[in-house]
């Protein structure tokens, strides 16, 4: 018999484990080990104009519930129209021998403009208005954290028409309610059981081996690092996390914050450069509960989720055994990084702009 080969993490199947929320992933590298195969397409040069009078987003535009939105100048927060929570939602619950269950939730659902620009995007943004973007995600974090009734708040933006944005309008949203959701509540448990078995958050030891490695980090500046998780199940997922261990937005400083906005530009230049396209994604703010704790376990940090694969229009479907059995992935996160790490800062827009002229 032959001897068995030595286990290698670019060439054999293997499971990998998510600390932060306790699962596994599949990941095999051997379906991937040929040339690079993506498709080359033209790049994206669509354009949209600076305001749309049909835009229920843009400055000065009505909105289908009658309100008037303000000429704004910078960013713009409103009550979501058509909100997935209500905060006058009544108690009660549905308990049927223990497998019928249900119970009422409360909360609320706002909107956040970005810009007044409908033809922009965040890595077409200037880092001011980014950092305007970081400032108003903490103002608001603030004020529902606040919150009595409030003991969770999910900041997120969904980019691109694949992952249901219904409006391109640079925008994204905030649900607030009164528990902590499923995802939150997994990595809470699991940061906590490293907390208190170590004395150090579990995204501050991650962090230093990811720096000591570098393989899987695509970017970095003085306070924050964006790297491909060695757990990702998502193509070309990342996470952008605060080198120094902090457990919501609004313990950040003045400069944490500057450098929040310039890696958020950074990263999401990079994923619209890999295809030459506005790169579509789910993104998010993970930080810690606002239910009455400290949570000193918790570690702030923001996922990116982009379903593209190998081309503009070939995405990644979560079907099959992922959705029968486990989180799965053929290209390796080692792979994806050096993808991403490999493109320009230069928005592909912006450089095809400077070379006409």
């Amino acid at each position: 018999m032959p001897a068995p080969a030595t286990f290698d993490l670019a060439q054999q199947p293997h499971r990998r484990y998510n600390p932060l929320n306790g699962e596994w992933l599949l990941v095999s590298p051997h379906r991937a080990l040929r040339p690079w195969q993506g498709q080359q397409e033209a790049p994206d040069t669509a354009s949209r104009p600076a305001h749309d009078p049909t835009c229920y987003l843009c400055p000065g535009n009505g909105r289908v519930n009658g309100d008037q939105n303000p000429d704004y100048r910078g960013t713009f927060v409103f009550d979501n129209d058509f909100a997935a929570l209500r905060e006058d939602a009544p108690a009660g619950s549905v308990n049927l021998g223990g497998l019928l269950r249900a119970e009422a939730e409360s909360g609320l659902g706002r909107v956040i403009c970005f810009s007044p620009r409908h033809d922009l995007t965040l890595p077409e943004m200037p880092v001011a208005d980014l950092r305007r973007v970081v400032d108003i995600w903490t103002e608001q974090f603030r004020e529902l954290a606040a919150r009595p009734d409030i003991g969770y708040v999910q900041i997120f933006e969904n980019k691109g028409a694949v992952m249901g944005c219904s409006n391109p309008h640079p925008h994204g949203q905030i649900w607030a309610q009164r528990t902590v959701p499923g995802e939150p509540a997994k990595e809470s448990r699991q940061q906590l059981a490293y907390f208190q078995e170590h004395g150090r958050t579990l995204l501050t030891d991650y962090l230093a081996l990811e720096l000591a490695e570098q393989s899987r980090v695509v970017l970095e500046n003085a306070h924050w690092v964006a790297l491909v998780p060695f757990w990702a199940s998502w193509p070309f997922e990342t996470l952008l996390l605060p080198r120094r261990a902090v457990q919501d937005l609004t313990q950040l400083t003045e400069d944490e914050k500057d450098a929040f906005a310039d890696a958020l530009q950074r990263l999401t230049i990079r994923y619209d450069n890999l295809f030459q396209t506005s790169f579509p994604y789910s993104a998010g703010l993970h930080q810690r509960p606002t239910d009455g704790p400290a949570y000193p376990e918790w570690h702030l940090h923001m996922h990116f989720f982009p379903p593209l694969l190998r081309s503009a229009t070939v995405r990644k479907f979560m079907v099959g055994y992922e959705l029968l059995a486990n989180a799965q992935r053929d290209i390796t996160p080692e792979w994806a990084a050096e993808r991403l790490r490999a493109q320009p800062e230069v928005h592909y827009k912006a450089a095809a702009a400077n070379s006409v002229t």
